[in-house]
């Protein structure tokens, strides 16, 4: 994984769900405080009061909703990966840059982010698909990442733990 992502891997080795959600609030309060102070990113912690008043679910619904976001994310942060790695080198390669599959992705997550009322993730997304600095959209991927533990540090655990065994049944 690029080293952004580390974070994620460590957490794995160390199997500590209470140390990853320390380093991801660290490093989100870092990212929003400085590089990315521009977007006014909540340090408030996630309230599903306004996807259970505008939707009219139950609780119990929208945080089970939450849980798959949080899957989904995590799991397409090795896509997001893929695909800036593409543009990365096709940037060294002076080539033209498509960020239409990166933008697509972006676009697909977004989605979900705003129907759940996740502000900070709609923020983030949106910078994604409509940004062109791949250091600026590195920094947006990781704030993202850290967000998404912080929604729920367990189930984020729980998908990377899965992807680790997928990807041992692969070598």
């Amino acid at each position: 994984m690029i080293k952004k992502f580390e974070l994620l891997n460590k957490s794995l080795e160390k199997e500590d769900v209470k140390s990853m959600e320390a380093e991801a609030s660290r490093i989100y309060t870092l990212l929003s405080q400085n590089e990315l102070s521009h977007l006014d990113l909540s340090q408030e912690e996630y309230s599903p009061a306004a996807a259970i008043e505008e939707l009219g679910l139950d609780e119990e619904l929208i945080n089970e909703l939450v849980e798959d976001y949080v899957s989904q994310i995590i799991k397409s942060l090795v896509q997001f990966e893929s695909k800036l790695k593409t543009l990365k080198e096709s940037q060294t390669m002076k080539n033209d840059m498509d960020y239409t599959p990166f933008r697509e992705l972006a676009h697909k997550n977004l989605g979900v982010a705003r129907n759940l009322r996740i502000k900070d993730a709609e923020i983030l997304l949106y910078e994604l698909m409509t940004k062109d600095d791949l250091g600026y959209l590195m920094l947006c991927l990781e704030a993202l990442e850290v967000s998404t533990i912080k929604l729920n540090p367990q189930k984020a655990y729980n998908t990377l733990k899965l992807i680790e065994i997928k990807e041992g049944f692969k070598s």
